[in-house]
């Protein structure tokens, strides 16, 4: 039964085309081809012909640094139950989309369905970085991962097993802003003396100082995809190469899922001052100790003022998987670039238990020496 424009409406509905970059259908046996992150090129799975992804004649290789200043799109897109239908060009079939998804394929045929990733009111991305990896390197990626987790049940070791992939570009900021910091803090030297028993003791004597620190920082790196997905597990998973880049175009997307940004350019920019500004309080505390030639610090606070302010909006590529474990699912990504692995895993009780007895043991035999 069809449904009425009411129900369209009320569930806010949109018509979406698909680019037909992205469905391409193989010159030799007509099957859909997907990019592959091995050949980095548009490949068919089911009789191996492979061919290039074109270059716009004029465009720029990468993306291009993006005056932060004179940005069009700032703010952010809350797209709440907004969704859009999709009509595959293929088979005919209409599929429905949450509003964030640009890329996926149609689960009817498997044509690859890349939709716009702008509209009146967003931007489109200046650089994709592609993947290096495919499915198959991140299962054994993972199997090694979860192998080298020390509290980990041998049995889950053994056992675990990475549900089916799922290949996504998530949307990301970079900036680049050249900084100029104040900083005040306490800096510190080693001393030693002798109580009035003759023992000898360690303190530290303290002064204050003050100073600067100029620091260019570049593609520092800002999710932009909300609360859809864990960023514990995602900060885990970086770095990625951003540098490593090229201009956007949808055959990268092609065979992928990919989401466009929701965390708008300014608060975004809010959430790069924050990373910045903790990363300045470890340069000032590294230059209060050097320029002193004292042994630590403390007490250090910064003015972070920021300069030549520039941004990318890139898509980044990652590996989505789970596994069980008892009954219980346990979500791991893994660096569509760099291989690197993040997530959760169990922990074995009796582990942890045997580790914490050991370091007693230890702190008790080591004492047992000293007196």
């Amino acid at each position: 039964m069809g449904r009425d424009a009411s129900y369209e409406e009320a569930m806010s509905l949109n018509k979406t085309k698909t680019m037909t970059e992205t469905d391409r259908k193989c010159p030799q046996c007509g099957g859909t081809m997907d990019f592959d992150p091995i050949m980095n090129k548009m490949h068919c799975p089911y009789c191996d012909f492979a061919e290039d992804i074109p270059k716009e004649q004029g465009t720029p290789g990468k993306a291009q640094e993006l005056d932060f200043n004179t940005a069009e799109f700032t703010g952010n897109f809350d797209w709440g139950t907004q969704q859009k239908t999709v009509t595959c060009k293929s088979c005919g079939a209409t599929t429905v989309y949450d509003a964030l998804e640009v890329a996926n394929e149609c689960p009817y045929c498997g044509s690859n369905q890349v939709m716009e990733v702008a509209d009146v009111k967003t931007m489109a991305p200046g650089g994709v970085v592609p993947f290096k990896i495919d499915a198959k390197t991140a299962g054994a990626k993972f199997t090694s991962w979860i192998k080298g987790k020390l509290f980990c049940p041998n049995e889950a070791k053994r056992s675990a097993r990475a549900e089916e992939f799922t290949g996504i570009y998530l949307p990301y900021w970079t900036f680049d802003t050249d900084t100029h910091s104040t900083y005040t803090g306490e800096y510190g030297y080693t001393r030693k003396k002798k109580d009035k028993d003759g023992n000898e003791e360690t303190y530290t004597e303290w002064h204050r100082g003050t100073g600067e620190v100029d620091h260019f920082f570049d593609d520092e790196l800002v999710c932009a995809c909300g609360d859809n997905h864990d960023k514990k597990i995602l900060e885990m998973i970086e770095p990625f190469d951003t540098e490593d880049n090229v201009t956007y175009r949808p055959e990268y997307l092609a065979g992928f899922a990919a989401e466009r940004y929701s965390v708008g350019l300014k608060d975004a920019w809010s959430k790069a001052v924050e990373k910045i500004k903790e990363k300045v309080v470890s340069l000032a505390e590294s230059n209060i100790i050097s320029k002193n030639h004292a042994n630590t610090s403390r007490n250090v606070s910064v003015n972070v003022q920021h300069s030549n302010i520039t941004y990318k909006y890139l898509l980044l590529p990652i590996w989505i998987s789970s596994f069980t474990y008892k009954g219980k699912v346990y979500q791991f990504m893994v660096n569509g670039q760099s291989g690197k692995v993040g997530g959760k895993s169990p922990v074995s009780v009796w582990k942890v238990l045997l580790a914490i007895l050991i370091v007693l043991l230890i702190i008790i035999i080591i004492a047992s020496f000293s007196s």
